[in-house]
């Protein structure tokens, strides 16, 4: 896909999540944002996926190791064509398939159940490892938060990937610096985040993730690697495409009322109209 039309998608995906967070009236729309060019890159560029058959062995695999931005997996999923787009109205509301966090037995597309923080790399390092082992060609993708890398499992899993030589697994850190509690380096810094993935013997790319030329240099980088797994350091915005929510970290975890989405919508059909006019 062209980089013009990467573009669009990403404003789209945007749209769905903005509009399934204020149709469920609560969850996280900041790292669901702050990711969306990630998650368009993935699966509509990166990953070899086929939709019409989701648990097709041989598929590259992506486990959403920070749990909580699931609105931003489910709109490039339902994008993507795993499920209708008007299934992301259901998000979060009980006994609907769309939950909170990715539930990998009740929602197509998803590779892996998460939500507990620190535990996806573990999970995505595994699926890497019985690659290997399996002679299989396929790639493991993992993102976490850059919060959530203040967990101590992440870096046990990073040890074992690297000393298993795992170079078809790749990290991705949305290091947008804003968690829950406010900015990352004055909770529980991790800086410098490509320093510690370097000393674990990651391959290590620093990108602005939000800029799709950088995002396609990275991962090309990555399929270049041999001999250990990657790590992409990718600078994100918090809220990315919305322009009250960008950068506050009181949108990390609160969904918008109806001018609030209003005001939202009206700024990504207007982002997507200039892109069309290019």
């Amino acid at each position: 896909m062209e980089k013009l039309e990467l573009m669009k998608t990403a404003v789209e995906v945007r749209k769905s999540i903005v509009t399934a967070l204020h149709s469920a009236k609560s969850g996280h729309p900041g790292g669901s944002l702050s990711a969306a060019d990630i998650y368009t890159y993935l699966y509509f560029e990166e990953m070899n996926i086929d939709p019409k058959n989701p648990k097709w062995e041989d598929r590259d695999r992506f486990v959403l190791s920070k749990g909580h931005t699931a609105p931003g997996l489910y709109s490039v999923l339902a994008e993507r064509g795993y499920f209708p787009k008007e299934d992301l109205l259901g998000l979060r509301h009980t006994g609907f398939y769309l939950q909170g966090h990715p539930d990998m037995k009740h929602t197509p597309g998803v590779d892996m159940s998460s939500g507990s923080l620190g535990q996806g790399i573990s999970a995505a390092v595994g699926m890497a490892l019985a690659g290997k082992m399996a002679g299989k060609d396929y790639r493991v993708y993992t993102l976490l938060g850059d919060g959530e890398i203040q967990e101590g499992q992440v870096w046990e899993a990073s040890m074992f990937a690297a000393s298993r030589n795992l170079d078809n697994l790749v990290v991705i850190v949305d290091n947008n610096n804003l968690q829950i509690d406010g900015e990352i380096s004055e909770v529980c810094s991790p800086y410098p985040i490509d320093e510690k993935f370097k000393a674990f013997g990651f391959n290590v790319v620093n990108i602005n993730g939000n800029d799709f030329d950088e995002i396609a240099s990275a991962f090309a980088n990555a399929k270049a690697a041999k001999g250990c797994p990657t790590a992409i350091i990718a600078k994100t915005v918090k809220g990315k495409g919305v322009s009250f929510m960008e950068n506050q970290v009181s949108w990390h975890g609160a969904a918008p009322n109806d001018e609030q989405y209003a005001t939202a919508m009206e700024e990504l059909k207007k982002a997507g109209e200039s892109l069309c006019q290019m």
